[in-house]
């Protein structure tokens, strides 16, 4: 006899956005896992369609609160790639000084806010603060120095208004980034600190095979640009993203999966991925953390990316700091261009993993079309794959349904998902019986 069964997890906590869990079962066992995302549709490629291109890095950032960098360098570099625009070197690095703060604010919320709790069983970072109270205060300090630095440089900490195409309304006051100094180089040596204090956490025994995806550049570590790598030897420029990937409509969820296009299977971004790819990139204070930890087994447990974040944030501080010690702007802050009709493409890496961007701009420099893949959007394939696994071995343990739920919820926080950047838009078909 056939017993259909279901565990739900109305709603994720912790994560950001709305979202839950559905697993099918029959005979205690799994038939599907659905992560449902009930967000409504974003439409951002739809608002952007007759505005002048000059109006993309802002309504992009809108996209997301924690990392609207992301989003505005991602645009900007795709649509200089659509006018022919070089900047300058110095234009370069601070965009990348720009993405550092994104880093460092992201990781370090998510590290001891939001994933910290559920090795100790807490329900909140309130609640892990009372047993951790030097260490989420530290946590808080980290972060707070990286809204600090994309308030000097980008104009403020929330979806900054300093980025244009071509590079920036103004260069940042040489005072206030002189200021930021003393705070990176207390930050680089507390994100050591906190590194190690969650590499010593206890971690579910779980390991999985990924085809890891990110950008990757020869030297240096992936952030702003770079081709397209995996770990089962894909090699591409980001305008070739469309030939490799694709996104499709799934029924339980108002954000679209993607899944390698001729494979049809799910991959994984995000720090993991990055550090497996490009370890040998990494800031050497990143480097040296990483051996003196030994973590052999980092890239294929989920639960273990609160450490790549650890070592990511450690590597953001010091590139970060390193910038900063040499910042000393010459020239013009911007790289004038003339609109022209034009296709550009760009792939960066976001927080949680590598975002993608296409622009399609007619000859009076207006959007004609615009495409968004966020990274939470494509691991959701692989989050769902990633679920079926876990829990069919943790019904081999003799789980609860509610310990289950309670894994469901834990597992999910691994990848940091922003859920309200993936529901960036909804293909809608209507089907009526006769």
């Amino acid at each position: 006899m056939n017993s259909p069964d279901m565990i739900r997890v109305p709603i994720l906590t912790r994560v950001e956005g709305e979202g839950g869990v559905t697993v099918h079962l029959r005979d205690g066992t799994i038939e599907k896992v659905e992560l449902n995302i009930f967000e409504p549709p974003r439409l951002f490629e739809a608002l952007l369609r007759g505005r002048p291109l000059e109006d993309t890095p802002d309504i992009t950032a809108r996209i997301c609160g924690i990392c609207p960098v992301a989003y505005q360098m991602s645009s900007v570099h795709a649509l200089e790639a659509a006018l022919g625009i070089q900047i300058t070197p110095s234009i370069r690095q601070l965009r990348r000084l720009l993405y550092c703060g994104e880093w460092i604010e992201s990781h370090a919320l998510h590290m001891h806010l939001l994933h910290a709790p559920d090795f100790f069983g807490a329900a909140s970072g309130i609640e892990l603060a009372q047993r951790f109270p030097d260490e989420i205060k530290r946590g808080l300090n980290l972060k707070k120095f990286g809204n600090r630095l994309l308030e000097v440089v980008g104009g403020r900490a929330i979806h900054p208004i300093n980025v244009k195409v071509g590079g920036f309304h103004r260069w940042p006051d040489k005072t206030q980034m002189a200021e930021l100094i003393p705070h990176f180089e207390w930050g680089m040596l507390a994100a050591m600190d906190a590194t190690r204090w969650v590499s010593g956490f206890s971690f579910p025994e779980y390991e999985q095979q990924y085809e890891f995806v990110s950008v990757s550049h020869p030297d240096e570590y992936p952030m702003n640009e770079g081709e397209i790598v995996s770990s089962n030897g894909l090699r591409i420029p980001a305008s070739e993203y469309n030939q490799y990937f694709v996104e499709t409509h799934v029924s339980h969820s108002t954000a679209l999966h993607a899944v390698r296009r001729h494979e049809n299977s799910s991959y994984l971004l995000g720090p993991l991925a990055r550090v497996n790819l490009n370890r040998d990139r990494l800031s050497p204070m990143s480097r040296r953390l990483d051996d003196d930890l030994g973590c052999p087994d980092l890239s294929c447990n989920p639960f273990k990316s609160i450490v790549a974040r650890g070592l990511e944030l450690v590597h953001a501080y010091q590139e970060a700091l390193a910038i900063l010690q040499q910042y000393n702007p010459s020239g013009p802050a911007c790289v004038d261009y003339r609109p022209r009709q034009g296709s550009g493409c760009a792939a960066t890496e976001a927080p949680r993993g590598m975002l993608f961007h296409e622009y399609h701009v007619d000859a009076d420099g207006k959007i004609v079309s615009g495409q968004i893949i966020p990274p939470t959007s494509q691991n959701q394939e692989q989050i769902e794959h990633d679920l079926t696994d876990y829990l069919t071995r943790r019904i081999a343990t003799g789980a609860t349904r509610e310990e289950m739920a309670v894994d469901c919820e834990r597992l999910v926080r691994t990848y940091d998902p922003c859920i309200s950047c993936s529901t960036h838009f909804l293909k809608l078909r209507w089907e009526e019986a006769t």
